[in-house]
């Protein structure tokens, strides 16, 4: 049954011990790259800034949370290899991937990762109070916003014209995905060779979304006369980043989040994501709570709820780890605001979410080896052909999910 203590030990059992007795890295500094699928050890596999970022967040987020000081020195060996290794001093922003020895490898600034960045800086400062970590945030901020924001008019924007039978012209806010080192276009933008070459995605704004959230959050508490400019300029883009996921990436006709665009934001396929859909339900509404702006919440809560309903007919048959961590929280969120005025749709809201911790519970934890697999296949059986720790395999999804239970509940 989903319970704080329940979370807690799969938290710190099954969760965080793997990374804290198998992924350090003693002999080169940081973390290791990658643990495949067999649970074996790739100590010369390459370095993702995304990895060490989600690394700093999730025992930044645990040790505040818990009080453990073991993983506030972890989250500390983290935040420090961040700053020495991936931050780019000469350009900005932060490097893409290093080699397994620290040296820079992919030195492209995909928005993205430095979006990651920020998040996990802004989390070690809710647990540090660390005004070099909050600097470093707020640098990277300054460098999306200066080389990554794009704000410009387009014709037919989201395909309004093919509804409609007119032609529009409107203007638009955008973050483009990926630059070279020195933040000039590239013409490769893509997060990995499984997504579209698209000018914008759903999925970095998603996450320069959740950035800004925490940013916004520690800089709600700064005195400090020097960022008094900064923390209004943060909660004017997250209000950007809120308009552009209402009117730009949640599609009214199908009630999903469409997920590639080109540079004129029309969507270039067919496809959704019931795990993005759940997980921008519950990340729109926090960046709305964390904004504290009431007009603003009841203004965009019906589109919250209208991804969290179109997911219940997807989320469930997904295969992957992530796909149900982000479906407890988010119908766990679902759930505690509904209580009130849909309370029917609550019960749903709790079912899904109790649904979800029991697969996890039944199938995805490695009790073993510890960490969650990758996904369980068609016949029941965990995949072992992707990583249990690696780019895109990180304490993260499922650390967060552990922490926003016991917060919550």
């Amino acid at each position: 049954m989903l319970s704080k203590q329940a979370a807690r030990e799969v938290l710190e059992h099954h969760i965080l011990r793997f990374w804290q007795t198998r992924m350090v890295d003693n002999e080169r500094g940081g973390f290791y790259g990658r643990i495949d699928g067999h649970n074996t050890l790739h100590p010369d596999a390459p370095k993702g800034a995304v990895l060490n970022a989600r690394i700093l967040w999730a025992f930044a987020a645990a040790a505040r949370v818990l009080h453990n000081t073991p993983y506030r020195i972890l989250a500390a060996r983290a935040y420090d290899y961040l700053m020495q290794q991936f931050i780019d001093r000469e350009h900005g922003g932060v490097y893409w991937s290093l080699h397994a020895d620290g040296t820079p490898l992919d030195t492209k600034k995909q928005t993205y990762a430095i979006a990651f960045a920020i998040y996990g800086l802004a989390e070690y400062v809710r647990l540090t109070n660390n005004q070099e970590a909050l600097d470093a945030a707020i640098h990277l901020f300054d460098d999306i916003e200066t080389h990554a924001f794009q704000s410009y008019m387009v014709n037919d924007p989201y395909g309004k014209a093919d509804r409609m039978n007119e032609v529009n012209k409107e203007m638009v806010n955008g973050y483009t995905e990926a630059l070279t080192r020195d933040w000039q276009p590239i013409s490769d933008m893509r997060l990995s060779e499984q997504d579209e070459n698209g000018a914008f995605t759903m999925n970095t704004h998603l996450h320069v979304l959740e950035a800004y959230t925490n940013l916004y959050r520690v800089l709600a508490d700064v005195q400090r006369d020097d960022v008094q400019s900064t923390k209004a300029k943060v909660a004017k883009q997250l209000r950007t980043l809120i308009d552009i996921f209402t009117k730009q990436i949640f599609n009214p006709e199908t009630e999903h989040l469409d997920l590639f665009f080109d540079t004129d934001w029309q969507s270039k396929r067919d496809k959704n994501s019931p795990g993005h859909d759940i997980e921008a339900a519950w990340l729109l509404h926090e960046a709305l709570e964390v904004l504290g702006d009431p007009i603003l919440l009841q203004e965009t809560l019906p589109v919250c709820q209208q991804l969290a309903q179109a997911a219940e007919d997807g989320i469930l048959n997904e295969s992957q780890w992530w796909c149900y961590a982000e479906a407890v929280v988010g119908y766990v969120d679902q759930w505690k605001w509904n209580q009130k005025a849909l309370p029917a749709e609550a019960v749903v809201n709790l079912e899904m979410a109790e649904a979800a911790w029991e697969f996890i519970q039944s199938h995805l934890i490695d009790r073993e080896h510890g960490e969650f697999y990758w996904a369980i296949l068609p016949n029941g059986t965990p995949d072992t052909s992707n990583d249990k720790a690696g780019f895109w395999k990180c304490p993260y999804h499922n650390s967060r999910m552990c922490i926003e239970i016991i917060e919550r509940l």
